[in-house]
């Protein structure tokens, strides 16, 4: 029958262990206390009652604590549940040996336990010894003593074009020393002679970041190919490598409004992948161009159906051959029919299109975490198989692009004129009084006044939209005649400011806003809080007359 080890007490004096990475001797601990920092590093590492920040304390460890430019190996202080042996060798009299071996008597006694453990796990950085005797070292050690005098004496030294010294014959002077601070004659070396770098390279603080080993597994790119390319006045044919995963520009062909003529075609990058486009879209994609020269991507994916729409916008390649885009004025990003100049025909001022940034409800990028969360439900190929033609999503998207005063479809103020059907907008926009006789950079066909008063009341309808409520037309013509009051104060700062030269680029605002837009929204709000404060005192005084 087998007896049981008898339990003993744990002895309760706790210890402290460090993996060192070397060999130590009994003579040789105060060195590698010494190289861990100290004993005061090792208190701090150890210390009982450090923090959870402070508990995952880096130790370093120096193999050259006097050099600046050495750099440690990080250790981490690490919880554990380790028991301390006290181990003793007794040597027998007699000297009794066993296959050249002394026989001895071990005996072992826990003496307590580790609860803490410093180990070095991660690998050591690169390693670079520069000269010492440079001045630039000299100056770093006067840094780390805090010598004053040192560091005030310090000067530039005139830069040299010894950037390679010759390698001397066996002396006592070190080779790794600039001859120039030994003051030995620095005489020109023959031809044959080998040469040393003298380039005075000074380590950085860490050479790399990575303290654990990695396979890397080292394999050439499968994107890159090699190709043959020749030289058409040489007839030389060399080799390269390509990418040939990398994106082509299949969008639309790009004019800026100040561009004298329009595409007639695609570009030809479009046109070698004519093979890669659907004959039947293709075909119904030239049919809404044929019958709406001027279509935006929100008005032109209304009338197709959803996979469609998501082919067109994931491919680029159809509409890149049916159309082309403004840069800039009142039809950038828009998709125009090739060979259709809107400058020259006054009826494309029905396809302008009005913009203005929603303020109230601001587009807030979303994090790399909420995409991956939200992959799911925001993935376009999901979205477009899930809405069925016919359906009530289906219905809502191909109305997204109207606003007629009633409804609001989205958050984005962006509408062509011609997809306005409020009836105190249309009227407004259908008015020919006061239209201009060349087109504007700015207001396209329409005078600044006429489009000015058409952004106001399409403005104001859509906010109180946010707001949950629908302006009426009587709101919207005193906010007229109240917003044109002021702007009479104001006309000549606003002449000034509209014969500033528009700037082609991403942030042009050409797209139908104007530059005193902003200045106009702020006196807009001012009269539409205004008005709200006389509506709800004119309430208040039946109610006070009554009490």
């Amino acid at each position: 029958m087998a007896i049981p080890a008898p339990e003993k007490p744990l002895p309760t004096t706790p210890y402290y262990s460090v993996e060192y990475p070397g060999y130590v001797q009994s003579s040789s601990v105060p060195i590698a206390i010494k190289n861990l920092g100290g004993q005061a590093a090792l208190d701090t590492a150890f210390k009982r009652t450090a923090s959870k920040a402070e508990a995952q304390t880096i130790l370093e460890l120096n193999l050259r604590p006097g050099n600046p430019f050495s750099h440690p190996i990080m250790g981490e202080v690490v919880p554990t549940t380790n028991l301390v042996l006290k181990v003793v060798k007794r040597k027998r009299k007699n000297r009794m040996q066993v296959d050249g071996e002394q026989l001895g008597e071990y005996t072992a006694e826990v003496i307590g336990t580790t609860s803490k453990t410093v180990r070095f796990r991660s690998m050591a950085d690169f390693q670079y010894q520069p000269d010492m005797n440079d001045p630039v070292s000299k100056l770093r050690v006067a840094m780390d003593n805090l010598d004053v005098d040192a560091i005030r004496s310090y000067v530039v030294p005139p830069e040299k074009a010894d950037y390679t010294v010759p390698i001397s014959e066996p002396t006592s002077i070190d080779v790794n020393i600039d001859p120039a601070l030994t003051g030995a004659p620095n005489s020109a070396p023959p031809d044959s002679q080998p040469m040393r770098s003298n380039l005075r390279l000074f380590p950085p603080p860490l050479f790399s970041r990575q303290g654990y080993p990695q396979s890397y597994n080292f394999k050439a790119n499968p994107a890159s190919i090699e190709t043959s390319i020749i030289n058409e006045e040489t007839g030389e044919e060399r080799k390269r490598l390509i990418n040939r995963m990398r994106w082509k520009g299949y969008g639309p062909a790009a004019i800026s409004f100040s561009d004298r003529t329009v595409p007639e075609k695609p570009l030809k990058l479009v046109q070698d992948a004519r093979n890669q486009i659907s004959e039947a879209f293709h075909q119904k994609l030239l049919a809404l161009f044929e019958e709406r020269p001027i279509w935006t991507r929100a008005a032109l994916f209304s009338q197709i159906t959803a996979v469609e729409a998501r082919d067109a916008l994931n491919s680029k390649l159809p509409l890149a051959f049916v159309s082309y885009v403004f840069n800039d004025g009142p039809w950038r990003d828009t998709l125009v029919k090739f060979g259709y100049d809107p400058r020259t025909d006054p009826s494309a001022r029905f396809y302008q299109r009005l913009y203005f940034r929603n303020a109230n409800h601001p587009i807030v990028k979303p994090s790399v975490t909420s995409r991956r969360q939200d992959r799911s439900a925001a993935n376009m190929d999901n979205w477009a198989i899930a809405i069925e033609n016919g359906s009530e999503r289906d219905l809502e998207r191909r109305k997204s692009h109207i606003f007629d005063g009633q409804t609001l479809t989205k958050e984005t103020a962006a509408f062509q004129l011609c997809d306005i059907i409020d009836p105190m907008l249309k009227e407004m926009i259908d008015d020919e009084e006061d239209l201009r006789e060349e087109c504007d950079e700015r207001d396209g066909w329409y005078s600044n006044r006429a489009l000015e008063r058409i952004k106001i009341v399409l403005r104001h309808k859509f906010f109180s939209l946010l707001d949950g409520l629908v302006a009426s037309d009587e709101d919207c013509q005193q906010l007229l005649n109240t917003t044109e009051k002021m702007s009479a104060k104001n006309a000549k700062d606003l002449s000034s400011l509209r014969t500033v030269r528009l700037r082609l680029g991403k942030h042009n605002m050409a797209k139908g806003a104007l530059r005193p837009e902003d200045a106009a929204a702020l006196r807009l709000q001012a009269v539409l809080d205004k008005n709200r404060q006389q509506n709800r005192a004119q309430a208040k005084e039946p109610q006070e007359k009554e009490s």
